[in-house]
């Protein structure tokens, strides 16, 4: 991708997930993620999206105008991002391809998280660490990990979550809030990784697939290939037995990750790449909150 197609794909992200962030995530994400600590540091002014419960009632008596009470986990809250690049994140049948709305997702969660004055971080990965973008502040990162989420090339096209589970509790030892976005097509088990880092951070598990993903057509004869892989095959999805067979395969997948996000008391949420990815994010959010 040219430099001047590169800067518009990151200006029209930046116009959309900012204003998403802003209207419409603002009060979802400050009340959900916040850090509630103890500690109290410092009076200020009260903005849009600010928890009511917060007011400090005696300084707002003074000034005529609502101050809130603010506390030094929330000045100091980290956001990870652990986005999947791995190469099944190009497919795309049924709306947009999986990479780009991840990178939609990824980009409103970060600018989520500099309204909320958070520092945000990301974590590229396939099979391997691709990219470890530190936690930092600012528009000018943030422009930059929007940047890397649509121009990124990683070096594999494999899977491996429970991989970077074990690299990112090592890498970050004070607790953040993290977000796995990944389509989660592993055939390894990571439940093990999982609760290790749900037990030193507060993790979150975002799913976004195709919908053929989940179910083949009936169009015949079909040349399918593994992006992971590489590895072809011809299926006769006119066969209603191969249909079905291929909705197992989907449905116990996506049972074992519900039962490990259960076990691990990981919120989560699926979202196909022709939804609205909005609604999804807002019910996360308000189960977290």
């Amino acid at each position: 991708m040219d430099a001047n197609e590169l800067l518009k794909k990151v200006r029209r992200i930046e116009i959309k997930t900012r204003g998403l962030s802003q209207n419409i995530f603002a009060g979802e994400y400050h009340s959900a993620f916040k850090g509630r600590g103890m500690t109290f540091s410092e009076v200020r002014e009260y903005q849009y999206g600010d928890d009511i419960r917060d007011i400090d009632w005696n300084v707002t008596a003074r000034h005529n105008r609502p101050y809130v009470k603010v506390y030094e986990e929330e000045r100091e809250l980290t956001v990870m991002l652990l986005v999947d690049v791995s190469g099944s994140r190009l497919f795309g049948a049924v709306g947009q391809e999986k990479r780009e709305m991840i990178a939609e997702i990824a980009a409103t969660l970060a600018f989520s998280a500099i309204q909320n004055n958070d520092k945000i971080g990301v974590i590229f990965f396939s099979d391997k660490i691709e990219k470890f973008i530190p936690p930092k502040k600012g528009r000018k990162h943030i422009l930059f990990i929007i940047r890397e989420l649509i121009d990124f090339t990683p070096e594999h096209r494999g899977t491996d979550v429970s991989m970077v589970l074990r690299y990112f509790t090592d890498a970050l030892k004070k607790r953040c809030t993290t977000f796995v976005i990944s389509d989660f097509i592993d055939d390894k088990d990571y439940y093990k990784a999982l609760s290790i880092a749900t037990n030193r951070h507060d993790v979150y598990g975002i799913q976004v697939y195709d919908k053929r993903d989940a179910q083949l057509p009936d169009v015949g004869l079909m040349h399918l290939q593994d992006l992971e892989t590489g590895a072809e095959q011809w299926v006769d999805t006119s066969s209603k037995k191969v249909r079905n067979n291929f909705g197992r395969w989907w449905y116990e997948r996506q049972q074992t990750m519900s039962e490990t996000f259960k076990r691990c008391r990981v919120n989560s949420c699926s979202v196909a790449t022709d939804e609205d990815y909005v609604t999804a994010l807002m019910g996360l959010f308000r189960r977290r909150g």
